[in-house]
């Protein structure tokens, strides 16, 4: 890598740290497949630039975490601190697609909801021991 290479690498580096102003974890739980549009709040005078541009993206069209960390050209762990950031002032929302949703009054997470879960925790605990009374 060249010394210029080295020093616009440092620089990006140095602003995406200012950026989330040091912090590196968001204070809500995010995965990089959570979907994400525009709610009703605004952000502060005080957030970053790419929050304005996380919630043009998402104006456009319901966006994942990956995604605009992508559009952006940010890490994902900075970009999940500013969604945070936009999800404490509702700026942004965390979409739940129709497959996800509770199906009627009372009735509890879809099935389809349930077997995401499911496979996920499965993912992260592979040798995990199954409890045939658990249902």
């Amino acid at each position: 890598m060249t010394t210029h290479g080295r020093a616009a690498q440092k620089s990006t580096f140095v602003r995406t740290y200012t950026v989330v102003r040091g912090r590196t974890k968001p204070r809500h739980l995010l995965g990089l497949e959570t979907v994400l549009e525009p709610g009703a709040g605004r952000p502060g005078p005080a957030q970053a630039e790419e929050c304005e541009e996380i919630l043009a993206l998402c104006r456009e069209r319901r966006r994942s975490v990956v995604e605009l960390a992508g559009h952006l050209g940010r890490p994902v762990a900075a970009v999940k601190v500013l969604v945070s950031d936009l999800l404490d002032v509702h700026a942004l929302v965390v979409s739940l697609t129709q497959s996800y949703a509770d199906t009627g009054a009372g009735s509890g997470p879809s099935t389809q909801l349930l077997a995401a879960v499911s496979a996920s925790l499965k993912r992260k605990w592979p040798d995990a021991v199954v409890y045939p009374q658990a249902g």
